[in-house]
């Protein structure tokens, strides 16, 4: 059975699916791993490493796409009309291709994977239950987006985060908010934390107060009884009412002025990011504080953030990034090519070296999209809101 990894072909992009790790991995089970030429290049990972490991380097793409059982991908295909290759057309039908394919930003593409006769699987999907905790790509991915957030924000400040005492005079400590407190934001918490900045945080969950205060900064909340049911099953913040979003505003407005770095990671699954951050609120900001919007792509929660652009408001910097795990694409390679090693390990038939999905398992039907030539994710198909 053949395992296929292409070059990533969307922009911004610099990942890979499979490092020589996981190839090695792969091959012990008795699989065949096929890596398109120069596709971990830009993730550090070299040809002559994956043909160390017992891969197979390939350089013709459309001839690995033909070979693969299974296609291995950070971002969904390419379709007909998106680049110079559709990375769809040359699959084999009853292939499965594995990626995080974003079908909330892209739905149309779910009726080109029925129509190919592929099965798509979705690995944003995963469900957080303990036993799918190693194949979770949004924690992995969204833990070094964070901390890539607070380096860039650092970056662009202009002053030193920790106090320093010298003979020449104290230099303050920044103090930085995080507007968000999920994975990338316990992240950035984190490592401000560590770059010795003072730190408070806010995000709709209750739970997320001892969460933030274990890192050792200071928690901010809306008194509302609407924080009680503000999660959803799956730990994700839901979208909340027009009267705490209003009630939100205010306490983020008032609190703003205050800071010199703000770091906005707030997401709902399937929708637009919540505006948490007005044009007002940033006119209100001193002059030298930085704004990192990391659901700029998304929408943003800073409304004058702009997607992969740094800009200036009245002294205010806002950086909008894309794709902020790819700038530390080596490490963020590692984790994901882990994440998709563990998703397939269990359904590897070590006598056939065959890998046969257990459809049933409530991991694998989570994240199941397209199958047999149809759209089987009950979120797609009007069987769930």
């Amino acid at each position: 059975m053949k395992i296929a990894v292409l070059r990533e072909r969307r922009e911004h992009e610099k990942r890979v699916a499979a490092t020589p790790e996981t190839a090695k991995k792969f091959i012990a089970k008795g699989l065949e791993v096929l890596i398109e030429a120069g596709a971990g290049s830009a993730s550090r990972y070299s040809d002559q490493m994956y043909l160390d490991a017992g891969a197979q380097v390939i350089s013709n793409p459309v001839e690995l796409l033909q070979s693969a059982d299974i296609l291995l991908k950070v971002q969904r295909p390419l379709l007909s009309g998106e680049g110079e290759l559709n990375e769809l057309s040359g699959l084999k039908h009853g292939a499965a291709v594995i990626s995080v394919l974003s079908p909330f930003n892209a739905p149309e593409s779910l009726a080109h994977y029925a129509d190919a006769g592929i099965t798509a699987l979705a690995m944003e999907f995963v469900p957080r239950i303990t036993r799918a905790q190693s194949m979770d790509v949004l924690s992995s991915q969204s833990n070094l987006a964070g901390y890539r957030s607070v380096l860039d924000a650092a970056y662009e400040y202009g002053r030193a985060m920790p106090m320093m005492m010298t003979a020449a005079g104290t230099v303050a400590p920044a103090r930085v908010m995080v507007l968000g407190a999920g994975v990338a934001g316990l992240q950035a918490i984190a490592t401000a934390r560590r770059l010795g900045a003072i730190v408070s945080a806010t995000d709709v969950r209750p739970v997320a107060k001892e969460q933030v205060e274990s890192l050792g900064a200071k928690f901010v909340m809306v008194d509302s009884d609407e924080m009680a049911n503000a999660e959803t099953s799956g730990g994700y913040a839901k979208e909340m009412s027009e009267d705490f979003k209003r009630k939100q505003a205010e306490l983020v407005s008032a609190t703003l002025a205050k800071q010199d770095i703000v770091i906005c990671t707030a997401l709902i699954p399937g929708k637009p990011a919540p505006t948490l951050i007005s044009a007002e609120m940033v006119r209100s900001m001193r002059a030298g504080s930085v704004i990192v919007d990391l659901a700029v792509e998304q929408g943003g929660n800073c409304e004058l953030a702009k997607p992969g652009e740094v800009v200036e408001v009245d002294g205010v910097t806002i950086v909008g990034h894309f794709n902020l795990p790819s700038r530390l694409a080596a490490d963020a390679s590692s984790l994901y090519a882990r994440n998709l090693f563990a998703f397939l390990e269990p359904h590897i038939n070590d006598e056939t070296k065959v890998i046969n999905f257990d459809w049933e398992d409530e991991i694998v039907a989570a994240t199941v999209l397209a199958r047999d030539g149809k759209i089987v994710h009950p979120q797609f198909t009007g069987g769930e809101d």
